[in-house]
C-alpha cells in the first residue's frame, strides 16, 4: 500500500514550483490532491491532468489564501466534494524585496498578509475537522531566512519567522488530538525564478552551500511527504531545514 494511499491533501498555491512538485510527490504515494492558486490557468490545466494520470482524484479550486472568509469557503467546498481533509500544506506566498529604507508599507503588508495571514486563515478553517478526525498533519512553508534574516527580505523573513512560531504554537495547541503541525524551511532551491538570476550569483550562492548546489522542488517535496506521512508519526512542532547545510 502506497504511504498516502486515499488520504486527502489540500496545498495552497500549487500550479507551479515546489507546491507542484508536493501536489505530484503526495500523488505518487496514492493521496488524492486538492489544490489552489488565485486563478484557473493553463498550469492548473495541465497539473490536474498529470495528478489524475496517478489514478487519484484531483481538483483545482481558485482561492485566495489569504483572505479569511475565502479560505472558510473553500475548505467547505472541499468537505463537500471529499468529505474531508486529512493533510494542510500551506505553501502559498510572495516576495516583495527591497531593503527597509526603500520598502513602502503595501509591500510590507502584502508580503506579511499573504505569507503569514494565509497560514492562520487556512489552519483555522481546517482544524475544525481534523479535530473530529482526531488526526492530521499540517505543514507550513518557511524559509531559512525565516531563521537566520536577509538583508533586503526583511518583510519575507518576517513572514516565514513567523510561520515558525505558529507552528510550534499550534503542534502544543492541537498535538493532544493527533494533529501534527511542522515547517519546512527550504534553501536556495532551484526554480523558475531562481534560474532567471544571473549565473554568477547562482555561483555566489552555491560557494555558500556545503552540498555546492541549490535544492530542487522535489527535494522540499520529499520533506513534505515524510512530515505528512506516519512516518513521522512522532515528529511535531519542529522546523526542517532543507538547505544543502547552508543553515548549520
Amino acid at each position: 500500500m502506497k504511504i498516502l494511499d486515499k488520504k486527502i491533501a489540500l496545498i495552497t498555491g500549487a500550479s507551479r514550483g515546489i507546491g507542484k512538485s508536493i501536489a505530484l510527490r503526495f500523488a505518487e504515494e496514492g493521496a488524492n490532491i486538492v489544490f489552489t492558486d488565485l486563478k484557473y490557468d493553463e498550469n492548473a490545466a495541465n497539473l490536474e491532468k498529470e495528478l489524475r494520470e496517478y489514478g487519484v482524484e484531483a481538483k483545482f479550486y481558485a482561492s485566495d489564501a489569504s483572505s479569511f472568509t475565502g479560505s472558510e469557503e473553500l475548505v467547505k467546498k472541499v468537505l463537500n466534494d471529499f468529505g474531508t481533509i486529512d493533510i494542510l500544506v500551506n505553501n502559498a506566498g510572495i516576495t516583495r524585496d527591497n531593503l527597509l529604507m526603500r520598502m513602502t508599507e503595501k509591500d510590507w503588508d502584502m508580503v506579511i498578509t499573504v505569507n503569514l495571514k494565509s497560514v492562520f486563515n487556512l489552519t483555522k478553517a481546517v482544524q475544525r475537522t481534523m479535530l473530529k478526525a482526531r488526526k492530521g498533519a499540517i505543514i507550513n512553508m518557511s524559509s531559512v531566512v525565516g531563521v537566520s534574516g536577509n538583508a533586503g527580505q526583511a518583510n519575507y523573513s518576517a513572514s516565514k519567522a513567523g510561520i515558525i512560531g505558529f507552528t510550534k504554537s499550534i503542534a502544543k495547541e492541537l498535538g493532544s488530538r493527533n494533529i501534527r503541525c511542522n515547517a519546512i524551511a527550504p534553501g536556495f532551491i532551484e526554480t523558475e525564478m531562481t534560474k532567471k538570476l544571473p549565473q554568477e550569483v547562482r555561483e555566489e550562492w552555491a560557494k555558500k552551500i556545503p552540498l555546492r548546489r541549490g535544492g530542487t522542488p522535489y527535494d522540499i517535496a520529499n520533506v513534505a511527504l515524510f512530515l505528512a506521512s506516519d512516518l513521522s508519526s512522532y515528529v511535531t512542532g519542529q522546523v526542517i531545514n532543507v538547505c544543502g547545510g547552508m543553515n548549520t
